[in-house]
């Protein structure tokens, strides 16, 4: 096993993170050939939680696909998913800034979860985990969330926010794993990287 691994991910969030447990990586990011995106269809009915593992997963067999068409270094190869749910609803990433106003809308004054999936392959082997956190906000004004959509952050992030940002002005709880909201739990992904080997 290579003392490093490929991420598969395009989040600067989980690379930094990474870091931060002194893991070694190189990225593994999906060509112009590919269309990401479509990974991330939700399916009729779908439970944010059944939603987040099986996104993962199929990001993660992507991302083995991508490995073995370009050829490269054989390594672990690590993949993550993070949702926002309020209640049964799946709040992604915002089309605009009009729709990051309403989901931060929804999200004031309540209490959601937050689910990341991780997934590891290495050779013919897979290891998941799943993070669940509940996180509460603060009542927010239309003034507070005009002012932080007009800050560009909510873009690309699930439900239109980053608690490691502005955001964590308006978080008043959290029960979990912060690192796993951030977008990649450190200790599940400990923990199936020492499986994998790694």
């Amino acid at each position: 096993m290579p003392p490093w691994i490929y991420l598969a991910s395009q989040s600067p969030r989980r690379s930094q993170l990474l870091q931060q447990l002194d893991i070694a990586h190189e990225l593994l990011l999906p060509g112009s050939d590919e269309d990401a995106e479509a990974l991330e269809t939700v399916l009729p009915g779908e439970a944010p939680v059944d939603y987040v593992q099986r996104v993962t997963g199929l990001k993660l067999e992507a991302a083995v696909r991508r490995h073995a068409r370009r050829g490269l270094p054989p390594a672990a190869i690590l993949c993550a998913d993070t949702t926002v749910a309020l209640g049964a609803a799946i709040l992604g990433k915002p089309q605009d800034g009009t729709d990051a106003a309403r989901m931060l809308t929804e999200l004031s004054g309540q209490m959601h979860q937050v689910f990341t999936a991780v997934a590891v392959a290495w050779e013919d082997r897979r290891w998941a985990a799943l993070s669940v956190s509940q996180v509460q906000f603060a009542q927010l004004t239309q003034q507070q969330i005009a002012a932080y959509v007009a800050s560009g952050e909510p873009m690309g992030k699930a439900g239109a926010y980053g608690i490691q940002g502005r955001a964590a002005a308006f978080i008043a709880h959290i029960e979990g794993s912060y690192t796993g909201i951030m977008g990649l739990p450190l200790f599940e992904t400990a923990q199936l990287l020492r499986s994998a080997g790694v």
